[in-house]
């Protein structure tokens, strides 16, 4: 654990907030890295990354990539690991109505998860979009394919075959509020997705991050991560919740 904490010192910290593929800018690139740390007669580590990289290659084409990986460890024994990629690519997102495609990548070390992918496409509508704040509501569709490790579910009609497939629909919700004079900054994002062919196989996560300016390139961030899936390995919790505390050190 220590070497993890000498690295986590070391490393070099850039900016995360939550981008917006409307911007002008060519090429945005942040990173956020909060956790909690406990050594002595009790061990714990809990860390988290996430980082965001938006990039314009033609001038009515967004890519952006979100990135997350969540470890905890107690008494240096591995609880979680979580990793997460989220890829879309936007036409036109000037508009207050624009097209998305969209591809992520997972895989969960707590849940058993080997591998989860969604292939699928969607429409973003821009609630609001000024300088100090901006809210997005994303309606989308998917394919999913879920590999586990082992067949046995809290719902036992899923028993038997370690992957589950689906299509689901997926709302979205995001923003980003700078409040009391930019003295406090609010950011959010959450989603909603259902199968379209099972009524008992649904996922939520709520991603809540609050920052507070120290310096011009500082900020003290607080984040809470709670998530939600209706199947899961037998025996197994369907709920997590993460508060993380952190900086965030901006580039730009």
């Amino acid at each position: 654990m220590k070497h993890i904490m000498f690295f986590l010192l070391c490393m070099p910290f850039v900016s995360y907030a939550q981008i917006n593929e409307s911007d002008t800018l060519k090429l945005k690139a942040n990173l956020s890295l909060t956790g909690i740390w406990q050594e002595g007669n009790v061990e714990t580590l809990i860390f988290r990354a996430k980082s965001d990289f938006s990039y314009r290659p033609w001038k009515k084409w967004v890519f952006k990539t979100t990135n997350s990986y969540v470890l905890q460890e107690f008494g240096k024994q591995k609880a979680d690991e979580d990793i997460l990629s989220l890829n879309f690519l936007y036409f036109n997102p000037d508009q207050k109505v624009y097209p998305l495609l969209l591809g992520f990548v997972s895989s969960n070390f707590r849940r058993e998860i080997n591998v989860r992918y969604l292939l699928g496409a969607g429409a973003t509508f821009q609630l609001v979009n000024k300088n100090n704040h901006w809210l997005k509501l994303s309606i989308s569709s998917e394919y999913e394919q879920t590999d586990f490790n082992r067949s046995n579910f809290n719902r036992t009609e899923y028993n038997g075959d370690p992957s589950i497939h689906t299509f689901r629909a997926t709302l979205w919700v995001n923003g980003k509020y700078r409040l009391f004079d930019n003295k406090m900054i609010f950011n959010h994002q959450s989603y909603f997705q259902p199968s379209l062919e099972e009524g008992n196989n649904y996922r939520w996560q709520a991603d809540i991050g609050l920052e507070f300016p120290i310096w011009k390139y500082v900020n003290f961030k607080i984040n809470y991560l709670h998530t939600f899936e209706s199947i899961v390995i037998e025996n197994q919790k369907q709920e997590d919740r993460f508060l993380t505390f952190g900086f965030t050190i901006k580039s730009y």
